[in-house]
This record gives C-alpha cells, sequence and structure tokens, in this order.
C-alpha cells in the first residue's frame, strides 16, 4: 500500500545524529470512544526522520497522519510529532474478535523504535442493575448492609451512595463504609440513619441511579424503673398501695414495639390501727422504809400502747409517808449486801455453765477430728449406694424412691449400702461406712406425671413467669430438699444440678428447668453481640441456695481471648438483662461463675433466674459453629422434590427444635451434618446444587445460587435458617438422585454434600432423627449423682484441709484439668464439694467413676501422714 511504501522511504533530515535510535517523548495513551465521537492518539520522538502508526498490525494511511516538525533548541535535533483520529466505525470492524490497538513507529538513520499500545475501546453503561438496594425496617444499633451491584460498564462504573439525595462519605462518617462489592454498610443504626438511600453508578458515558430504598430505623420501647410504693390508702386497717412506670426508656420512635407488661401495679396492705395505752392495777403498798415512806406502781400494759396509739398519761409510782407508830427502822445498808450476794450467787452460776458448755463441745469436736483425719476414703472403691424398698423386718436399711408418686416419704435408720451380688465392688468395714445414726429424715418428692398440669398452672399464676411455655416439652421440674438433685430437659444438653446441702435443711422446694424459644422472650443486642447458647430459665427465682447450683446449656462459639468478649446475662424481675459475669475477667461478685469447654457450658449461681451467653466479637477471626443438615421428603408422590438445607446453631436444643419440625413435615434426612465455622466478616452464606444429571432431574432454581444474608444468621436471634431447592424429575419412575449441594461464606469456610440415594426407599439416615438421649427429667436425691454421698462426705472432709505436700483440693483439681479455677474454688466453703459437683454436672450418667477414684488414690499416696501403717 501506500501507507507501506512511505514507510520504507528513508530520507534523513539534515543535522540528524547518525548514531542515536529515536526515543519518544510522547507516547499514545488508553482512550475510550464515547458515543460517535472520535478519539485522536498522538507521540512525539527524537531524533526522527519518519513517524507512521500501525494499528492492529496495519499501517495507517500517510494521509491520515497530521505531522509537525521542530528541532531541540538544546540539542539541535529534529524532533517530529504526529496525530491520528480513530473513529468508533474503525473499532466496530473488529469488535468481538480482538481488542483495537495503536502503535508508533519511528525512523532514524540508526534504526527504528516502536512506541508503547494504546487500546482504543467504546465506553458504554447499561441502564440495569445488576442487584440494587431493597427497603427495610431495623432495630436500632443493629447493623444494616444495602446491596448495590452496578450496570455492566466500560470503564466500570464507580459507585457512590446518596442518603436523601446527599453524598454519604465514609471517610467523614466512621459508622459507614463501603464494601468492595459496592455494598453500604452502617454498623449500627441509629435514628439519624432513617432515609432513602440511593445508590450512583456512573463513568465517562452515564450516570445511572438504581431505585431508592427506604430505610427505616425503630426504637422499641423500654420500661422506666419503677416508682416508689404509694402510701397505704387506709390509716387503719386493709386497703392498697400502688407503684408505675412508664414506656420512656427508651420511648418507642418509628414503629417500634410498645413495652410488654403493666404500667401500674397494686398490692394490698395491712396498716395496723394505732392502739392507746391503759393502766393496769395499782399494786399492794410496799412496807414503810427507811425514809418512813412506802410505795405502790402500776404499768401501762392493759392494753400497752402500740402502733403509734398514746401513752398512758399519770404517775406510775406513787409514794406517801407513814404513820409514826406503822414506821420501823432497819439496820443502814442490810438491804445492800442481800443485793450484792444475790448478784454474786447468779455469777457463780453462769461460770459454771460455761464451763460445761465448753467441755461438752470440746469432746465433740475431738471425736469429729478423728473421724475426719481418718483417710481410708482415700482407698476405698467407689460403689454406689444401693437403693431398694425396705422389707418389713428390716427396717433399718434407708430407702429413697425418686420416681414414687407420693408428695411425702419419711425414712428412719441409718443409711449404708447393700451388697446385692458378687459383681459389684466390695467395700471394707470401717469408718468410711459407718452408720449416720438412728434418725429420721423426710423427702418430699412429684411425681411429674401426677403433678405436671398442677406445676405449670401455679407457675402460670404468678407474673414473672408468664412467659414459660405451657407444655412440658422444654421444661423439667421437681420437689427437692437438702438431699439435692438434678433437673434435665432431654435430647437438648440442658440441665441443672442441685447439690447436697444446696438447700437448707428443713425447707422444700419445687424447682423448674425451662427452655425458651428465642421469639417469645426478647433479648436485645447491640453492636456486634450475638446469642451464642439457648435461652435457659431455672427457679422460682429469689429463693435461698446456701451452696451454687450448676446449670448446664450447650453454646456455639468458637471461643478464643482475642476473637471474643463474652458475657453472662441474666434478666431481672423487671425484665431488663444485665451483664453478670465476663468470661476471662475477674468475676465482680461470687454469686456467679462459668466454666466454659468445646461445647458447653456450666453456670455456678446462687440465685435462680433467666441465662443466656452473649458474645461480642473483637476481630473478623471470631467465628461461631453452624450445623449444616439436609431435609428431603419421605415420599414423593408428585414430580416436584424439594432438598431443604437447614443452617442452624450449634446446640442440641436447635437441632432437636429441627427433628421435630421435620417429622411434622414428613421430612427425612439424606446426609450426614456438617459444622461450618461462619466467621464476622459480613459477607453473607450461599448455597447452591450441582452436577444433577440433565436427562433425569433438573432444577427450578433462577439464579447460580441462593444467599442468606450475614446478619440474619449472625446475630443468633433465629436459631435455624433454611434454604429450599425445588428440583422435577422429568419421570415418576426417576427414583435415584445424585447431586452435590454446596454451601460457603463468601471468602469464608465451606463445606458439600455428596447426595447419592434412593428417593423411595432409602433411610440410611433414619436413625438420626432418633433422640440419642433418654432419661428422667428430675431425680431426686442420691440417684440424681454418680458419687455415693458418704464417700462424696469423706472426700471433702479428707481434701478441704491444707495437706502436706500439697495433698489437698488443689491437687484434685489440677488432676481433674480445673487447675485454671482455683480462685473461685478457693472463695467457697469447701473447695472440694464444688469441684466434686462441677465433675458431676460434666460426666452424668455416663462418667467413668473409676477415673475419678483413681485420682483421689494417688492423692492418698502423696501424704503418708493421711495412712496408718496398716492401711500402708
Amino acid at each position: 500500500t501506500g501507507a507501506q511504501q512511505s514507510a520504507t522511504v528513508a530520507n534523513p533530515a539534515s543535522g540528524a545524529s547518525p548514531d542515536l535510535l529515536p526515543h519518544f517523548q510522547l507516547e499514545p495513551e488508553d482512550v475510550y470512544i464515547v458515543k460517535n465521537k472520535a478519539v485522536s492518539l498522538a507521540c512525539r520522538a527524537t531524533p526522527a526522520t519518519q513517524i507512521y502508526f500501525k494499528c492492529n498490525g496495519e499501517w495507517v494511511h500517510q494521509g491520515d497522519h497530521v505531522t509537525q516538525h521542530s528541532t531541540n533548541r538544546s540539542t539541535g535535533l529534529p524532533v517530529m510529532e504526529v496525530r491520528i483520529e480513530v473513529t468508533r466505525q474503525q473499532v466496530e470492524k473488529i469488535f468481538g474478535l480482538e481488542e483495537y490497538w495503536c502503535q508508533c513507529v519511528a525512523w532514524s538513520s540508526s534504526g527504528t523504535t516502536k512506541s508503547q499500545k494504546a487500546f482504543v475501546r467504546i465506553a458504554y453503561l447499561r441502564k440495569n442493575f445488576e442487584q440494587e438496594p431493597t427497603a427495610r425496617e431495623v432495630s436500632i444499633e443493629q447493623g444494616i448492609v444495602l446491596p448495590c451491584r452496578p450496570p455492566e460498564g466500560i470503564p466500570p462504573a464507580e459507585v457512590e451512595w446518596l442518603r436523601n439525595e446527599e453524598l454519604v462519605d465514609p471517610a467523614l462518617d466512621s459508622n459507614v463504609y463501603v464494601t468492595p462489592e459496592h455494598s453500604l454498610v452502617l454498623r449500627q443504626a441509629r435514628l439519624a440513619d432513617t432515609a432513602n438511600y440511593t445508590c450512583v453508578a456512573k463513568n465517562i458515558v452515564a450516570r445511572r441511579r438504581s431505585a431508592s430504598a427506604a430505610i427505616i430505623v425503630y426504637v422499641n420501647g423500654g420500661w422506666s424503673t419503677w416508682t416508689q410504693w404509694s402510701g397505704c390508702s387506709t390509716s387503719c386497717g386493709r386497703g392498697w398501695q400502688k407503684r408505675s412506670r412508664t414506656c420512656t426508656n427508651p420511648t418507642p420512635l418509628n414503629g417500634g414495639a410498645f413495652c410488654e407488661g403493666q404500667n401500674v401495679q397494686k398490692t394490698a396492705c395491712t396498716t395496723l390501727c394505732p392502739v392507746d395505752g391503759a393502766w393496769s392495777e395499782w399494786s399492794k403498798w410496799s412496807e414503810c422504809g427507811a425514809e418512813c415512806t412506802h410505795w405502790r406502781s402500776r404499768e401501762c400494759s392493759e392494753p400497752a400502747p402500740r402502733n403509734g396509739g398514746r401513752d398512758c398519761h399519770g404517775p406510775e409510782l406513787d409514794t406517801r409517808n407513814c404513820t409514826s407508830e406503822l414506821c420501823t427502822h432497819a439496820a443502814p445498808g442490810a438491804e445492800d449486801v442481800a443485793l450484792y450476794v444475790g448478784l454474786v450467787a447468779v455469777a457463780v452460776c453462769l461460770v459454771l455453765l460455761l464451763l460445761v458448755g465448753v467441755l461438752v463441745y470440746c469432746r465433740k469436736k475431738g471425736g469429729l477430728d478423728a473421724d475426719v483425719a481418718d483417710s481410708s476414703i482415700l482407698t476405698a472403691g467407689f460403689q454406689p449406694v444401693s437403693i431398694k424398698p425396705s422389707k418389713a423386718d428390716n427396717p433399718s436399711l434407708l430407702t429413697i424412691q425418686p420416681d414414687l408418686s407420693t408428695t411425702t416419704m419419711t425414712y428412719q435408720g441409718s443409711l449404708c449400702p447393700r451388697q446385692d451380688g458378687p459383681a459389684k465392688l466390695q467395700l471394707p468395714n470401717g469408718h468410711l461406712l459407718s452408720p449416720l445414726g438412728a434418725g429420721r429424715h423426710t423427702l418430699h418428692h412429684s411425681s411429674p406425671a401426677a403433678e405436671g398440669a398442677d406445676f405449670v398452672a401455679r407457675l402460670s399464676t404468678q407474673s414473672y413467669f408468664r412467659s414459660l411455655p405451657r407444655g412440658t416439652n422444654n421444661m423439667a421440674y421437681g420437689t427437692f430438699n437438702f438431699l439435692g438433685g438434678r433437673l434435665m430437659i432431654p435430647n437438648t444438653g440442658i440441665s441443672l444440678l442441685i447439690p447436697p446441702d444446696a438447700i437448707p435443711r428443713g425447707k422444700i422446694y419445687e424447682v423448674y428447668l425451662t427452655l425458651h424459644k428465642q421469639e417469645e422472650v426478647r433479648l436485645p443486642l447491640a453492636g456486634c453481640q450475638t446469642l451464642l447458647s439457648p435461652i435457659v430459665s431455672c427457679g422460682p427465682p429469689g429463693v435461698l441456695l446456701t451452696r451454687p447450683a450448676i446449670l448446664a446449656m450447650g453454646h456455639c462459639v468458637e471461643a478464643s481471648a482475642e476473637n471474643w468478649s463474652i458475657r453472662l446475662k441474666k434478666q431481672s424481675c423487671e425484665g431488663t438483662w444485665e451483664d453478670v459475669l465476663q468470661l476471662g475477667a475477674e468475676p465482680c461478685t461470687e454469686l456467679y461463675y462459668c466454666q466454659l469447654e468445646a461445647q458447653a457450658c456450666y453456670v455456678f449461681t446462687e440465685q435462680l433466674g433467666r441465662f443466656a451467653l452473649v458474645g461480642e466479637s473483637l476481630s473478623m477471626a471470631a467465628s461461631k459453629r453452624l450445623k449444616l443438615v439436609l431435609f428431603a421428603p419421605a415420599a414423593c408422590p408428585s414430580l416436584e422434590y424439594n432438598i431443604r438445607v437447614y443452617c442452624l446453631s450449634d446446640t442440641q436444643d436447635v437441632l432437636k427444635e429441627v427433628i421435630q419440625l421435620e417429622k411434622q413435615l414428613g421430612g427425612q434426612l439424606i446426609g450426614a451434618p456438617r459444622v461450618l465455622h461462619f466467621k464476622d466478616s459480613y459477607h453473607n452464606l450461599r448455597l447452591s446444587i450441582h452436577d444433577m444429571p440433565s436427562s433425569l432431574w433438573k432444577s427450578k432454581l433462577l439464579a447460580s445460587y441462593q444467599e442468606i444474608p450475614f446478619y440474619h444468621i449472625w446475630s443468633g436471634l433465629q436459631p435455624f435458617l433454611h434454604c429450599t431447592f425445588t428440583l422435577e424429575r422429568l419421570s415418576t419412575s426417576t427414583c435415584e438422585l445424585a447431586c452435590k449441594i454446596w454451601v460457603w461464606q463468601v471468602e469464608g469456610d465451606g463445606q458439600s454434600f455428596t447426595v447419592n440415594f434412593n428417593i423411595a426407599k432409602d433411610t440410611r439416615f433414619s436413625d438420626w432423627l432418633v433422640p440419642d438421649e433418654v432419661g428422667t427429667p428430675a431425680l431426686v436425691g442420691p440417684s440424681a449423682f454418680k458419687i455415693p454421698f458418704l464417700i462424696r462426705q469423706k472426700i471433702i472432709s479428707s481434701l478441704d484441709p491444707p495437706g502436706t505436700r500439697g495433698a489437698d483440693w488443689r491437687t484434685l483439681a489440677q488432676k481433674l484439668n480445673l487447675d485454671s479455677h482455683l480462685s473461685f474454688f478457693a472463695s467457697k466453703a469447701s473447695p472440694t464439694a464444688m469441684i466434686l459437683n462441677l465433675w458431676e454436672a460434666r460426666h452424668f450418667p455416663n462418667g467413668n467413676l473409676s477415673q475419678l477414684a483413681a485420682a483421689v488414690a494417688e492423692i492418698g499416696k502423696q501424704d503418708g501422714a493421711l495412712f496408718s501403717e496398716a492401711e500402708c
């Protein structure tokens, strides 16, 4: 071509240096064609004799070049600059084959040099957003994520957000940031964040606006504190008094829920009526005294003044002069001597009584110390006390039967074990199982079958318990005394251990344990807080416990001090939730303590009430455990077939709830459950289905995946969520289903399920629907504990006092891996009892008693002073 021929002709200009290659002072840059407007490319080189453009490997015609010649004043070398224009039609000719590019080539007498490539692209911005923000109503301080995926465009669109048509600048508001995916995140919703939000995408071609999304931040009402009780309405007799509160802490706003409960409370009161005092009869006149006077007295006691009544008026002593013959003079000081003699006699009697009391106490103390010092407990085996009904001819055996239906049972005799057969470990005779002495012990026990409805009915009449479930499916209850016991809600991992002597002797408590559904109890969460455990009530609140009870419940947190701040919350009788303990920090009160393990926590509490475990993430590495479970219909008469994927908090109670729900729906498990670690990264959870045989099945899912928003999962207020994949088989004879289901968090952990089963007859996973844990919800007395009562008492008496060589309760805690809690155990009157109580809570009913026995025996060997010569 003419351009090629022109490019090959070399006409060195005068003054050109023969030994220099040209170098570019200006190179062509990438450009975009907007609509139909042509773009210009330019380049400049020195020393250069010729410059031409080459576009997509072809020389641009010489006539399309605009060339300028000049000379560099400092070097005297020739400079050439050239420009061309590129139109939209030129670019569209090769559209779809490759990108359109142009390059400068400069000549000098020494050779040629090529510039960088400049790409010419047609700019555009489509009209429709791939994803637009949607309107939402959120509670104050809750996080908000507004997604936005801008329209496709070249160059890629820049995204900005408008709040009520004003630009949102994250640099000016630390509560706001925009993710790399262009989503707008409000860390904690504020009232000022109530507005219309618009996503704006723009590039050099156009500016597009999404539909506006209205965000309403509401505030749920909260009660103020109660006022003081008013005075009684009557000044004498029975009346009433009241107190009130207002829904102003805070006041509900923007459609927030009004406070639940009463704003006025009334209670009966009785004001005692005042009684004025009245005089009794005068006493007889006394004999004449040395001063020739005698006297008589009376008392203000018929009646005595009370309840604010007036005192008697007048004198209480009347004195008169005696007549001359009636007055006899006594020897001076005779009455004083008699008084002093009487006082000395009383003092001597008191001293004698005190000495007798001290002698009796010392004798008893000496006998007790001898018993405590005996350490054969540490070498005896752990044989559970065998409890059987007593026979008529043997009234000396203690019988305790927790399952009897009677409400009161009386036992008389000594407490000792029965040896029923050679298969049991024979315990040596000695002080370890010495009788407790004859006496009567009364145990009150309730039968769940006989008293369930009555117990729940009694609770429902009290205002504090109105939110308790009315059924007994998620509830256990029983009647307990000083022997203690245990309440369990089957298949939930929730239990309450009432240790021996936690209930004062002589008192009997009706105790309950309840699992709440999250929608029944409003638990306010702030910021990045999330619910980590079920909400559990035990009560009644306010009862006196002399030792801590232990509440066991599951949790779903992957705990680490650098990622989590975990708190134990308790609801007060007024309905507010308070932090009573921060795990890992020094407890602010000795009323509560918590042992956190991998999947369960054990709460020591001396005050019963409603509890929950709440965590606040400290970094994006903080994670919760989710359990992923797949269900499908057990029978499928139609062509459609649904696979339900549940994402639930990894605790036993939530799994139990899902299984019960699926039993009602007629579902069956189609894969072993998996655990997924869900991180606090603000990324959503995605679910997709793959690898189905297209000749047999097809999916009705329009998108490539389903998505569960991050905050729906992270808050924990919805214990389980699910997505449904609707499939359609092409023939009713198709029964074999093979596919893969992926569940993953964006930029996080993921799990895959390989589904391969026969939808008509495959029941491989049906065993998962059968509860693993069965048992009696209430166990009373010795049957509730693995360690026999007498052996427990001997361990406590032997290990509580400081031992030589460290053979005491601290060593036992170390051997049971509980040495991180020594300060808590030491704060209690009996540290050994606290350790054994925790062992009972952790290991019932399947604990290995032999391992505990071996640990105790090994402690005994460390201290030779605990054993006699014969025992060694």
